[in-house]
């Protein structure tokens, strides 16, 4: 399974992101990911997880600016963050866990100007 990630860019502050991560290899649907992100110099962090039943889960940083949904058909997951900051800049990264296996993107920065 490998994962590619897309999507980032330079940003204004105000404007929005949009990211996606498309798997290839998939023997399986997905029906579970996760986002996470690592700031410069930062551990990284989870932004928001996408679990079987559409059931989402969203970091307090991100509540309320970001969805995350999933295309099967594409296998392909999405991030959606609105209302950016500066502090939103980082590199941001897709996961996918598989029993005790899991599979990362390799990363794409988003960089957030002020």
């Amino acid at each position: 399974v490998q994962l590619q990630a897309s999507g980032g860019g330079l940003v204004q502050a105000g404007g929005s992101l949009a990211l996606s991560c498309t798997a290839s290899g998939m023997p399986f649907s997905i029906n579970a990911f996760d986002w996470y992100r690592q700031a410069p110099g930062k551990q990284r962090e989870l932004v928001a997880e996408f679990r079987r039943g559409g059931d989402t889960t969203y970091a307090d940083f991100v509540k309320g600016r970001a969805t995350v949904s999933r295309d099967s058909a594409k296998n392909t997951m999405y991030l959606h963050v609105n209302s950016l900051k500066p502090e939103d800049t980082a590199v941001y990264y897709c996961r996918l866990p598989w029993g005790t296996d899991e599979f990362w993107g390799q990363g794409t920065l988003v960089t957030v100007s002020s």
